[in-house]
């Protein structure tokens, strides 16, 4: 036994370092990519010319499709916000999917609903549709209510009803800015080969919130929600940004994200049987466009705003990040012929590799590179210095990187205005590896472990709900 442990410490030690050197130069490379990339944006949108095709009414129109399950307390309020959206031309396809209370009724009374017959075509396969409704009072707003099927079935259902060659798929509970859509639809007007758009989707906990909209933009009081708001500036701005300069991104966020209907219809829209149905619908959007020699992009635009409720207690967290991984861990395998596939072009080459070696793997090499830390300082078979040295790349360099992020974001949108609010960011970064990160690390592993077992239950998320003209401290 004693050997074999001698043999994994002395065999691996170097591998495991410079394995987190090059992932976390990575990391920093795609924020340093990301800095021409904002650039390039600001330019286009100080532009005189695009700004007022904008506000004309020439943008392509779009579907807003709305799953909801279970939704009474706030469906009345979110439809009413996603209908009054700063754009020419928008319709908002609500699915009430087997809700079991009174989400429906709610509906029916707020909008004075009537019901219609159907006459759309189920281009992709979704659980019976019970019956649609219209309203007498807001003519661009339809209700689908269908037998339970899950979120990604419930998207389905209004991707068949949608009526408008742009679809943007949001959750009920997630706040949009008024003029996301405008801000989002930008990239369609302005380059004829995009197929999908990804945005910013920001951390709710701690804002002012006035009848939906976000007064004022402030940092959670609670120090796990307030954790998670540099992580959601690396991962989910600067990072996915960077990956605009390296072939586009695998992961548009299903809390908001706009596609073009004629192409999810011919992928045959989302997997109700993926954990994580946002990720396996993108790659699988990525390969049919590859395979059939179009040309597209699949950018991420950084200053159209979504806001989402993040989780503050460790249970909720504990079940979205595992989901989230077991999510990436069946949506990769499911497509692993892209690995290193030049086929693909620089998805293949450079992109799925990454989500491969540097994200699945990554919490499996963390620990067992922790592993061996404690078992050879144990053993006499490693010093302090490695100890050290592996701290000093595997949680240093990522509190360096995260850092990066957060005055990034000083630097450039500063949604956070307040000083203090940037200090306590700082703080927030520099606690990370301080027992978050390793939460993190056994949380993937669960996840990787449940993807193995084939498990796909989604899992309960406690919420605050929002609350009005209060802060979400």
């Amino acid at each position: 036994m004693w050997e074999f442990v001698h043999y994994l410490v002395v065999s691996s030690d170097s591998a495991i370092i410079w394995y987190f050197v090059a992932v976390n130069s990575f990391h920093l490379l795609l924020l340093l990519l990301s800095i021409p990339q904002i650039w390039r944006h600001w330019e286009i949108y100080k532009n005189d010319e695009v700004s007022r095709y904008i506000a004309s009414d020439a943008l392509p129109a779009i579907s807003v499709l709305v799953p909801a399950h279970d939704m009474q307390a706030t469906i009345e309020t979110s439809v009413n916000c996603l209908l009054a959206l700063s754009y020419a031309t928008h319709e908002v396809v609500v699915v009430n999917d087997g809700s079991r209370d009174e989400t429906l009724e709610h509906l029916r009374r707020a909008f004075d609903l009537y019901e219609v017959p159907s006459s759309y075509r189920s281009t992709v396969e979704t659980k019976p549709v019970k019956a649609c409704y219209r309203s007498r009072t807001r003519a661009n707003l339809l209700v689908v209510d269908k037998v339970q099927g899950g979120k990604a079935d419930a998207v389905n259902a209004a991707l068949n009803a949608a009526q408008h060659p742009l679809v943007l798929c949001v959750d009920a509970d997630t706040l949009l800015e008024h003029d996301a859509l405008l801000r989002l639809a930008r990239p369609f007007v302005l380059y004829p080969n995009v197929a999908a758009a990804g945005a910013t989707v920001r951390v709710l906990n701690g804002c002012t919130v006035v009848n939906r909209n976000v007064e004022d933009v402030a940092m959670p009081r609670r120090f796990l929600a307030g954790l998670q708001v540099p992580e959601y500036l690396r991962g989910f701005l600067f990072g996915r940004l960077g990956w605009n300069a390296l072939g586009g991104n695998l992961i548009i966020s299903g809390a908001f994200g706009l596609f073009r209907r004629d192409y999810l219809v011919a992928v045959g829209g989302y997997d109700p049987a993926s954990v994580g149905e946002d990720v396996e619908l993108v790659i699988r959007l990525h390969r049919y466009l590859l395979q059939n020699d179009i040309s597209y992009q699949m950018p991420f635009i950084p200053d159209p705003v979504a806001w989402t409720e993040v989780p503050a207690d460790v249970t909720s967290l504990a079940r979205q990040r595992e989901r989230w991984h077991r999510g990436l861990a069946t949506s990769l395998a499911r497509n692993f012929e892209l690995f290193f596939n030049y086929r693909y072009g620089k998805i293949g080459l450079v992109v799925f590799p990454f989500f491969v070696l540097g994200e699945l793997l990554a919490p499996l090499v963390e620990f067992y590179g922790l592993l061996i830390v404690v078992l050879g300082l144990c053993m006499g078979l490693l010093g302090v210095q490695y100890a050290a040295t592996f701290a000093l790349v595997a949680w240093g360099y990522g509190v360096m990187v995260t850092l990066v992020a957060v005055v990034m974001e000083e630097a450039t949108f500063r949604r956070y205005e307040r000083t203090s609010d940037f200090l306590r960011m700082i703080g927030y970064a520099l606690c990370e590896p301080l027992g978050y990160r390793q939460l993190t690390v056994l949380w993937r592993l669960n996840g990787l472990r449940r993807a193995m077992t084939g498990r796909r239950e989604w899992g309960e998320m406690r919420r605050r709900g929002f609350v009005e003209a209060q802060s979400w401290r």
